[in-house]
């Protein structure tokens, strides 16, 4: 395996880049480029070792370097990689914060790396969460003082937070700054809050090495995975130098590279708009977003599109090959109109040349998988009710509990209600007992955690009955990767694939719908879909599978981008009424909810909106204007 990474141009694509500022590299799977990674810093530390000197690693934290941390642990145990000539310095930990908390960077890097290599205890430094507030300021200038005393940092691994933050090194930091404390952006806090369970615990402040001394590393690699960071990546490559992004600064760094993801790196104008830096291959695909992106740009349908409109904008190669415009542009709507369909099923004895499902058979067998109890009517409640309507059998396969999700406050309600029922309860007592004594940041005992289960599984129940899905079809796999108690989850294991498995070739489905929202290589969803691929890999073979085709939806955070949708389904202004009703049946789920990220609105809101949203884009593009859209791109295994 070739390590260099600068050099590494097998997944890479290097076509023109002329807007880039900062070199990168982008992979189709974070995992396989974490690999990557790894195998550059273990060969540093390799020639380091033969060197007879220390190799100084500066380490980051957060979801990003897992799988980095992983394959140097692998390294160690499999491949007899020490550690012992290695010294580490961590970017930044939150203040105040002590390391026992598992929410802090001492305790992740310990989880992670730390308590599975050889190396030295004297040589892992972490900035202390617990250091006096009036001996900070001299704490931070003999960490900075550290790092130069041994040479400086041979390798700084970085990510990237939604700020343009390197580090904690948040909007206005100067490109000067050293080692020091510093208030945390809201954005910053809101991307945290998941692993806190509220904003409200997150500390405000934190410890950050400076932007001068995370320059100083010889080698830099940042990493950022999933579409969550596509904006910021885009600024921090192609825009100008600026302490509003400071990973920015690291344009002037010699030897640094972005590694990304294609969620990532969506919005680099080679990738997002490859017509604007060069000269194109136009397959159908390409063809399509670009038809898609004039049409916005210009603000008009597409049929409305012009010769000088495609000319203008770098795309006049495109007209040589259709034509004219007008050919185009009745090609390009005609695509767009065949993906809307008010029967996601199929349409029975129609011609179904130019729909997006199939006729045959008429009454199909359905999975609809949803990571959490309440994904399936948030995204597709509307499509949901559609299938049931036209008299599909629709089974409903909830992948995890989401125990986590419901507050202590809801599980109280619930507890209290139960211990007065039951004429005093003794486990009611237990779970009210466990809850009013639990100390910020405890896990969640076994019987909490139950109430919680049975809380969320009985208002699924509740909205799959509305939506008139029987009981017997609604499946409840509680996959035992999530079933950790804390916000880490676990890896996806065997007996995940076995639960999937089982399920699927019980029912043997015609169609299957799951979540595609990639965002986190590390976030349920994603986790729950990687379930939902290996065990299509693993069950393909079978007869069944040849008439089974598997549609993705996204959840409530992002849509599919108008050019990426293969189904289209309208929902009437009564459809919108009855899905906002089916999301109420997630009480738990309504208001105060701990995950909300950073949007105020609540989930039936969010819905709603991006539904009209998706709507009014078909519109504007000249198709026909209905009240709300949902969105599906097939995946093809």
């Amino acid at each position: 395996m070739d390590i260099d990474i600068i050099k590494y141009t097998e997944a890479g694509k290097f076509e023109d880049t002329r807007l880039e500022k900062i070199h990168n590299v982008i992979f189709d799977d974070s995992e396989k480029a974490s690999i990557i990674i790894a195998h550059e810093i273990a060969n540093l530390i390799k020639v380091k070792a033969l060197q007879n000197k220390k190799c100084v690693l500066g380490l980051a934290t957060g979801s990003s370097p897992v799988d980095v941390y992983e394959e140097l642990v692998r390294l160690h145990k499999e491949e007899s990689l020490s550690f012992k000539n290695v010294i580490t310095f961590n970017l930044d930990e939150y203040y105040p914060m002590k390391p026992e908390n598992t929410q802090s960077y001492w305790h992740f890097m310990h989880e992670h790396l730390f308590n599975h290599i050889d190396i030295l205890p004297e040589n892992i430094n972490i900035p202390s969460g617990t250091i006096k507030s009036d001996e900070i300021h001299q704490y931070c200038i003999d960490y900075d003082m550290k790092i130069k005393e041994v040479g400086g940092i041979d390798f700084q691994l970085l990510g990237i937070g939604r700020t343009g933050h390197i580090g904690f090194n948040e909007p206005g930091s100067h490109h000067n700054s050293g080692t020091r404390n510093i208030t945390l952006d809201h954005i910053t806090r809101v991307d945290a809050s998941s692993a806190f369970l509220g904003i409200e615990k997150v500390p405000r402040v934190a410890i950050t090495m400076g932007i001068s001394t995370i320059r100083k590393a010889k080698r830099i690699v940042l990493l950022a995975w999933g579409i969550n960071k596509a904006g910021v990546v885009k600024k921090a490559i192609e825009g100008n130098i600026t302490s509003e992004i400071p990973s920015s600064y690291l344009q002037n760094h010699d030897n640094i590279t972005f590694v990304l993801d294609e969620g990532a790196a969506q919005e680099l104008t080679r990738i997002k708009t490859p017509w604007l830096v060069k000269p194109c291959e136009w397959t159908d695909p390409l063809t399509l977003k670009a038809s898609v992106w004039l049409s916005e740009l210009k603000q008009k349908s597409i049929l409305k599109l012009t010769d000088s409109d495609y000319n203008n904008n770098g795309m006049s190669n495109l007209l040589i090959e259709h034509g004219s415009a007008y050919d185009l542009n009745i090609k390009m709507f005609n695509n767009l109109q065949h993906t809307i369909t008010g029967w996601p099923g199929g349409k029975p004895k129609a011609d179904d040349t130019n729909r997006p499902e199939r006729k045959n058979p008429s009454k199909k067998r359905i999975i609809i998988f949803s990571p959490h109890p309440d994904d399936d009517v948030i995204s597709m409640g509307g499509t949901f009710d559609r299938l049931v309507e036209q008299g599909h059998e629709v089974h409903i396969a909830y992948q995890t509990s989401g125990n986590i999700a419901v507050s202590d406050t809801e599980a109280m309600k619930f507890a209290e209600v139960a211990q007065v029922l039951n004429g005093g309860s003794v486990e009611a007592q237990k779970i009210i007992d466990d809850i009013q004594n639990k100390k910020e940041f405890d896990m969640d005992s076994l019987e909490v955690r139950t109430l919680k289960s049975l809380i969320r599984r009985k208002e699924s129940v509740a909205a799959t009955r509305y939506l008139g899905v029987p009981d017997a079809r609604v499946h409840f796999l509680n996959l035992p990767f999530y079933e950790t108690g804390k916000i880490k989850k676990g890896k996806l294991g065997k007996e995940d694939i076995s639960i999937m498995n089982d399920l699927i070739s019980t029912i043997k489905p015609h169609q299957i719908y799951a979540a595609g929202d990639l965002a986190d290589p590390h976030g349920t969803h994603k986790v729950c879909l990687n379930a939902l691929f290996i065990s299509l890999k693993e069950l393909k073979k079978e007869k069944y599978m040849n008439d089974c085709w598997v549609w993705l939806y996204r959840g409530a955070w992002h849509e599919w981008e108008i050019h990426e949708i293969e189904m289209a389904v309208p929902m009437s202004p009564d459809q919108v009424k009855k899905k906002r009703q089916a999301i109420f049946y997630h009480q738990s789920q309504k208001d105060g909810v701990l995950f909300q990220g950073d949007d105020s609105r609540e989930f039936w809101m969010r819905a709603e909106d991006r539904n009209k949203e998706t709507a009014k884009k078909y519109n504007d593009l000249g198709l026909a204007d209905y009240a709300a859209l949902e969105a599906f791109r097939r995946y093809h295994f």
